[in-house]
């Protein structure tokens, strides 16, 4: 009797094991940098909905795409539209936006100087050195007044694209990561959102100058693999971030400086029916 009171006990915990698996279901999001305040907003969300979310920090803009395609994360969201897909061309990736999130203002930020305007003839402007990245950073600074681009740019940047650069600015392309390291060697560098952060920068109040209409084009994404864009449960969580109460969060704790875009894909060139 005790022999088949001990099967009936482990077969019950092996049932509730099982029930506790089926209903709760891990979702592991890769974001760049340390600032996870957003997701572990949506995650105690999702925690009600019966999915925990796991997220996975990556240190710059390449692991976090490549991570995904190798099925070591479920999706990830740190990148711009463009940046995405200039880079699963390049990389010949199978992945896909599934929602929009926010626009994080790209910022020009300086130790010398406290405006633009200051900025000396023959100044040197550190950019992030990949194309996209780069690319928007040239229209910051033509947005500034310092440079200007071609009129059919295709936001791609190289320094043979600069059409005309009246004050001979010396501009210097670095690895993203590096853009606020190097403030104390240039004039001013401009330094990507959640980089900027990371280094203890408001990108509102501490930069000289900093996107605004400009911005548009560079809207951030949740993506995940083409495969899987249907999955009910990304489906979900692309469901809770565009809520309310996510954006009232983003606004309350970001002062600005992250912008909720809750906009169909539709709005940012993608055709959701692919």
């Amino acid at each position: 009797m005790k022999k088949l009171l001990g099967f009936a006990g482990l077969f019950l915990l092996l049932l509730v094991a099982a029930g506790c698996s089926d209903d709760e279901k891990t979702v592991k999001i890769g974001v760049s940098g340390t600032d996870t305040r957003i997701w572990d907003f949506v995650a105690e969300k999702a925690e009600k909905e019966g999915i925990n979310i796991e997220i996975v920090t990556f240190n710059d803009y390449v692991q976090p795409n490549l991570a995904l395609a190798q099925k070591e994360i479920d999706a990830n969201a740190f990148q711009t539209i463009s940046y995405f897909e200039a880079f699963i061309k390049e990389h010949d990736l199978d992945l896909s936006p599934i929602a929009t999130t926010v626009i994080a203002p790209l910022g020009l930020y300086s130790e010398k100087h406290e405006k633009v305007e200051d900025i000396p003839e023959g100044g040197k402007i550190a950019v992030p050195n990949e194309a996209t990245n780069m690319g928007r950073a040239f229209l910051l600074l033509q947005d500034a007044g310092l440079i200007t681009l071609p009129e059919d740019f295709d936001g791609n940047g190289s320094l043979d694209k600069i059409v005309e650069n009246p004050k001979n600015l010396e501009i210097v392309p670095v690895v993203a990561g590096q853009t606020p390291r190097v403030l104390a060697d240039v004039d001013a560098s401009i330094i990507n959102n959640g980089i900027a952060v990371d280094a203890g920068f408001n990108p509102i109040k501490d930069s000289i100058f900093h996107e605004d209409e400009t911005a548009t084009p560079y809207i951030n994404i949740i993506a995940t693999r083409t495969e899987d864009k249907n999955r009910e449960d990304l489906k979900k969580i692309a469901e809770l971030y565009q809520e309310d109460d996510v954006k009232e969060f983003i606004e309350k704790e970001y002062k600005g400086s992250t912008i909720p875009t809750f906009v169909p894909l539709s709005e940012i060139g993608v055709d959701e029916e692919e």
